[in-house]
């Protein structure tokens, strides 16, 4: 391949990854932390205790869970087919990753939220704090750098899984991979992608060791 074409198709496929693992990453968070919320709250000695809904939930999320994302790939392409039109390219990819981070991020959400002090929540139900201000002032806030350390995990595994997309023309460097590296026998473009997604692994471990400490100091 043509140093030109590489770097076309390279950019190409790396703004593609960036594309699928942030879309992805924001709707699993946006409905991955009120479910861990959820668990929390319901749980044994929660807030608004209810162990059968407790149970349903961490159920479905363990369900979510066992899943590897290869099957779900598969299973759930009448689905994608079904919310975005089609089965190949970046934008049909993100149903399957937003489905399988959805879980993921719900039980990190939902260890970082159980280990907030349990004394603080204690003090704010003796001050008469209502459920709402126990979640927003003090459940979150306390466990926030902890959520963004799990933010990080749920966003590297991302990265894993939209390299995996690339088995079923999902787009991304996965895709550039096993379509230019290893269908057409080239280990240039193998190699380099590999390295591309280490470096946009420690980069984003990085980021969000760093944030999260930045947030403890304060």
């Amino acid at each position: 391949m043509p140093e030109a074409v590489l770097l076309e198709n390279l950019w190409r496929a790396t703004v593609e990854t960036f594309y699928m693992v942030g879309v992805s990453a924001v709707l699993a968070t946006v409905i991955g932390l009120p479910l861990g919320l959820l668990l929390v709250i319901t749980n044994a000695g929660g807030v608004l205790e209810n162990p059968s809904l407790n149970q349903s939930l961490g159920a479905i999320v363990n369900v979510g869970r066992s899943l590897p994302f290869i099957i779900l790939l598969v299973a759930i392409i009448p689905l994608t087919r079904l919310i975005v039109g089609t089965t190949i390219g970046s934008t049909a990819a993100l149903v399957p990753l937003t489905l399988a981070a959805i879980p993921f991020f719900a039980r990190v959400a939902e260890t970082s939220l159980l280990e907030v002090d349990r004394g603080l929540i204690e003090a704010a139900q003796s001050m008469g704090c209502s459920y709402w201000q126990i979640i927003l002032k003090v459940l979150i806030p306390e466990a926030f750098p902890s959520l963004i350390l799990g933010a990080t995990i749920m966003v590297i595994s991302l990265l894993n899984y939209s390299a995996m997309a690339g088995v079923v023309g999902g787009g991304g460097l996965g895709d550039l991979a096993i379509r230019y590296g290893y269908q057409r026998f080239d280990t240039r473009v193998m190699l380099i992608t590999v390295v591309l997604l280490i470096v946009l692994v420690q980069i984003t471990q990085f980021l969000g060791d760093r944030l999260a400490k930045q947030l403890r100091k304060r």
